[in-house]
């Protein structure tokens, strides 16, 4: 039986294993960081899908007060392709639509182009617009 749950601080080794293991660490990024700056921000989380009392995937989500956000959407490669993907990306749509969120989005960097498939059949589409970033 799949269970979607809020991480708690104990996780974070299982979810950054997750993450590794979907590629989505890169070295600009500290994940033990964004794993902890998610669970202590009022605005954030990180929800885990567990599977036989194993983590298999997580999606750290946050709402900006005006999108909702979804990053490091990642399922456990031997766990896609069953439908645990669509479980928890519906499970972090909810959280953002029971904060008001009126939109969700997420960014696929480019490299990762393999999914992008996956979210179109979930209704997602590619935005017109361009993302820029700063690093502080």
């Amino acid at each position: 039986m799949n269970i979607v749950r809020e991480a708690i601080e104990s996780d974070r080794e299982d979810v950054i294993s997750v993450w590794a293991s979907c590629d989505l660490i890169k070295p600009q990024n500290d994940p033990r960081t964004d794993f902890d700056l998610a669970l202590n921000t009022s605005t954030s989380t990180i929800l885990i899908l567990e599977c036989e009392n194993q983590i298999v995937g997580a999606v750290m989500i946050g709402f900006d007060g005006h999108r909702g956000w979804l990053y490091y959407f990642g399922v456990k490669p031997a766990f896609q392709s069953l439908g645990n993907g669509r479980i928890l990306l519906s499970a972090g749509e909810e959280w953002l639509a029971n904060r008001g969120a009126p939109k969700a989005m997420l960014m696929v960097r480019n490299s990762n182009s393999k999914v992008i498939g996956f979210y179109e059949r979930l209704g997602f589409g590619i935005e017109e617009t361009s993302v820029l970033g700063k690093r502080l």
